[in-house]
């Protein structure tokens, strides 16, 4: 799974003279809570609804609301943004920008190709991305089973799905330290559950559970 599979495409940017008051708006207006800044069409910093936060008076303040506003017209974006911006490339692994995030403890990572802006990928981009890897949100059987961590074990559970007509859409395995590995299918069509499971049971895996899924809105 790479980068440029699951990131945000249509990036909305500042400059580093963007007002901090404008960015705001910006922010509020498309729902948004990190910006790219760019000068020159070269990244140069980011800024996100935190640091905004940071450079925003505080209630407790004894400013006026008049001085507020012109304290935050005046602040620039040069002024508060992050000039060290932890990147990524968009054919990197997903798995590399999960990992950069928990590294950095940081939720976004503008996407560069050839120093060329061309994306974002957030957090919530990869929570995403994990729904539709797993299969969430479509309709069908998903199954969870238990298997020894051997060699042919999926190929005979993928034997006894095709022999009753239904096809593995999506398949996510985990080997645990006990050695055995845990299974999640999400199975395209429905059949009797029962009989599902008398089926895979036949080929010596342990079946943890067998339900019924539906179709979900599109998080997009």
């Amino acid at each position: 799974m790479a980068v440029k599979d699951y990131m945000t495409k249509e990036v909305v940017t500042i400059t580093p003279n963007t007002g901090v008051a404008q960015a705001a708006d910006i922010m509020r207006d498309q729902d948004i809570r990190r910006l790219p800044v760019m000068e020159e069409d070269r990244l140069v910093g980011l800024v996100t609804a935190g640091t905004m936060a940071e450079a925003t008076p505080s209630k407790a303040t004894s400013l006026s609301i008049y001085e507020m506003n012109y304290l935050l017209n005046k602040t620039k974006i040069k002024d508060i943004m992050l000039k060290k911006v932890i990147t990524i490339t968009p054919d990197a692994s997903l798995e590399d920008a999960i990992y950069l995030m928990l590294e950095h403890k940081i939720g976004v990572l503008p996407v560069l190709d050839d120093n060329h802006l061309c994306g974002i990928i957030t957090d919530r981009d990869v929570f995403k991305a994990f729904l539709h890897v797993s299969g969430y949100g479509t309709e069908g059987m998903r199954v969870v089973l238990e298997a020894d961590n051997v060699v042919g074990i999926l190929a005979k559970v993928a034997e006894a799905i095709s022999k009753v007509n239904l096809n593995i859409g999506r398949i996510v395995a985990d080997t645990r330290a006990t050695g055995k590995t845990v299974v999640e299918l999400q199975i395209d069509g429905n059949m009797d559950q029962a009989l599902l499971t008398e089926n895979l049971q036949a080929t010596g895996v342990r079946v943890i559970s067998v339900e019924a899924t539906h179709l979900k809105a599109n998080l997009d």
